[in-house]
């Protein structure tokens, strides 16, 4: 059985003449002879019965067999590696042999993620600040601080609140109770139409939401000021809730204009920040309990946003050296 693929044919039978010299009667393998190999492949098992064994060598071109005779199969030349072994009879030839592949290469190692994971210190309460020595005066604006500013409806607080942010020497977050609770999209309980339970926990859950916040800005010593409505007249949801959420270290400032100022800013508001007037009147009504409660309190009603927002700064310096009690 000749084979499709095969080496060149050994060289004609002639009569007269015995067989060819150096070709044996085994079957030659398919395939182009394989080069030789980094690493000599093990040996070969014994061939079946009837199947000599022949050292593999690819043989010289020939023109081909002579007319009237069949091809013969390839015979190994002698002197030649081993060849290996043959299909046993009634099956198909044997799969060429596949040369060992070369070592591959050794894979790059992982590149290092220059961003990942960064240890945080855990947000705790916030202490109250220590008292520098009288011989320094205590400089508000290298000073981590945690500060509550207090105010009716259109007194300024976003303002300077921001202002004062923006324009400190160190890392400061301003953090807006009323953006915070107007992340609340669908069931958002708007206290315009109406103050009952669910506009009170959304208040108490935006509270709190802005003390976890500010505790873990603080303890990465970045400083906080904080803007609310708080009232005189409910202090545990109001100051108490903040002393419960940041900690005693807070330093409250309450900005309260007169009621003329307050009405005009909120005039220029829109949305479910502007109330009616009646409202803003109310709750500046309300805000006039902070007088003679200890805490300090500016009044920018002939004061723009920067000049607020230095006189801030004066208060804030007296509070770190005497803290009020509240």
């Amino acid at each position: 059985m000749q084979h499709a693929v095969g080496s060149p044919l050994p060289p004609p039978h002639q009569p007269g003449h015995g067989p060819a010299v150096g070709w044996s009667p085994a079957a030659h393998q398919p395939g182009p002879p394989q080069g030789p190999a980094p690493v000599p492949p093990p040996p070969p098992p014994p061939p079946a019965p009837g199947y000599p064994t022949a050292p593999l060598r690819a043989p010289a071109p020939h023109p081909g067999p002579a007319p009237g005779q069949g091809p013969q199969q390839p015979h190994a030349a002698p002197g030649q590696g081993p060849q290996q072994p043959h299909a046993a009879p009634g099956q198909g030839p044997q799969q060429p042999p596949v040369a060992p592949s070369a070592p591959s290469a050794p894979s790059a190692p992982p590149v290092l993620e220059t961003t990942g994971h960064v240890p945080l210190p855990p947000g705790g309460p916030v202490a109250v600040p220590s008292v520098p020595p009288a011989t320094a005066a205590p400089d508000p604006t290298t000073t981590t601080l945690a500060v509550l500013l207090i105010g009716p409806a259109g007194a300024g607080k976003t303002s300077v609140a921001k202002y004062w942010a923006d324009h400190r020497r160190v890392p400061t977050a301003h953090i807006s109770l009323d953006d915070v609770r107007e992340w609340v999209r669908s069931g958002f309980a708007d206290p315009q139409t109406g103050w009952n339970e669910h506009s009170e926990a959304q208040y108490r859950l935006a509270r709190r939401t802005c003390g976890f916040s500010a505790r873990n800005f603080l303890a990465n010593g970045i400083s906080c000021i904080l803007d609310d409505a708080v009232f005189p007249d409910r202090p545990v949801v109001g100051l108490g809730g903040w002393k419960r959420h940041v900690g005693p270290g807070l330093l409250p400032v309450v900005l309260l204009p007169g009621l003329d100022i307050v009405l005009e800013r909120n005039a220029e508001r829109s949305g479910n920040r502007r109330l009616t007037d009646e409202e803003v009147a109310r709750i500046h009504g309300r805000m006039a309990g902070w007088y003679g409660s200890g805490l300090p309190i500016i009044d920018n009603s002939q004061l723009d946003v920067p000049e607020t927002a230095h006189l801030l700064d004066e208060v804030l310096s007296r509070s770190i050296a005497s803290p009020p009690n509240w």
